[in-house]
């Protein structure tokens, strides 16, 4: 049994939607995180406050989880190892990829990107495969 609310994904989604493409219509920018996590190191300074600004508005998101009634027993609860590692894992997929599952799922596809579509494919269908293969194993039922 899972506590899972449509209107909450439903209005998340949005959200993203919305953010990623004011973020393309005002500064010609796409929005996946990597590209904007993984520029940061390089970029000059008038670059550093739309990516921290992005950043920042995903990352708030985690202190508003107590004031929406969420608490820490809908979170996975993993180990530091396995979230170390499974960290790893996206950011060596992400490089080989060149973009994340943001990128590539939600702008790539708004572009009509056939390298983003292949990708967003690819990726689902890895991640449908590996929880098939474990049986959720490790997987908190929220």
């Amino acid at each position: 049994m899972t506590d899972f609310t449509p209107w909450s994904a439903l209005a998340g989604g949005m959200l993203l939607g919305l953010s990623v493409t004011l973020l393309m219509l005002l500064s010609g920018r796409t929005g996946g995180i990597s590209g904007i996590l993984g520029g940061i190191w390089g970029a000059s300074r008038n670059e550093w406050p739309w990516r921290l600004a992005f950043i920042g508005a995903m990352a708030a998101s985690f202190l508003f989880n107590p004031l929406l009634g969420l608490s820490e027993a809908a979170l996975p609860d993993y180990s530091l190892a396995w979230l170390i590692a499974g960290g790893l894992a996206v950011g060596v997929g992400t490089q080989l990829g060149n973009g994340c599952t943001s990128g590539h799922g939600i702008c790539g596809i708004g572009r009509f990107s056939l390298r983003s579509i292949v990708a967003t494919l690819v990726f689902m269908a890895s991640a449908a495969l590996v929880v098939w293969l474990t049986g959720g194993l490790g997987v908190a039922h929220v």
